[in-house]
């Protein structure tokens, strides 16, 4: 240390290498990134019969659809937007869906749902009709990033895998929101203004 503290350049050339060294660190990506959500060990197909788990992986047929114009959450139909069967995947899920085609590989949104997707099924929007009828019906794997609205219950993230923190051991489901009963009003009769 004291042959840094007597030289100008010596500490100059130290704080240029030093600042390389961060600016070469902070360009790094990952190689790959579309693993980057699986935890680690994941590397196989979850069994066909239980249900979906955040972080697994499943085997799914993906078909598409272009009518509508608001999903049934609410939210206006747009690309990203899939429909499922909520009793497995429900609104609000976030999953990664691979079926080989860079077009629409990616990472889409459950928002929709609907009588014809039923099961081991998703629907994927798309604005075109001829489009979707020509993607007609593919084997799909479904990474599930998310399930449902609760942040809670997502795969852990790279520093807690690369740390090896323990996962939590249940997620805490989410709470049903409470129904509120609002007395229907009786329609007034309608008497004209007298003079």
């Amino acid at each position: 240390m004291a042959v840094l503290t007597r030289s100008f350049k010596r500490k100059l050339a130290v704080t240029a290498i030093a600042a390389l060294g961060f600016v070469w660190l902070y360009e790094v990506t990952i190689p790959d990134s579309r693993f980057s959500m699986i935890p680690l060990g994941f590397e196989r197909m979850v069994d066909a019969e239980s249900p979906p788990v955040a972080g697994g992986r499943f085997l799914f047929s993906a078909t598409a659809y272009c009518k509508g114009l608001v999903t049934s959450s609410g939210v206006a139909v747009q690309s990203g937007i899939m429909a499922a069967d909520p009793a497995l995947l429900p609104v609000g899920s976030v999953v990664r869906l691979d079926i080989g085609d860079e077009k629409y590989d990616g990472i889409y949104t459950v928002l929709d749902t609907g009588p014809a997707v039923q099961g081991r099924g998703v629907d994927v929007y798309m604005w075109s009709c001829n489009e979707a009828l020509q993607f007609g019906r593919r084997q799909a794997q479904l990474t599930i990033l998310r399930l449902g609205w609760n942040p809670r219950a997502t795969t852990s993230s790279f520093v807690d895998r690369l740390l090896k923190r323990p996962e939590p051991s249940k997620a805490i489901p989410a709470r049903p929101l409470p129904i509120i009963e609002v007395p229907a009003l009786a329609p007034k009769s309608f008497q004209p203004d007298q003079p």
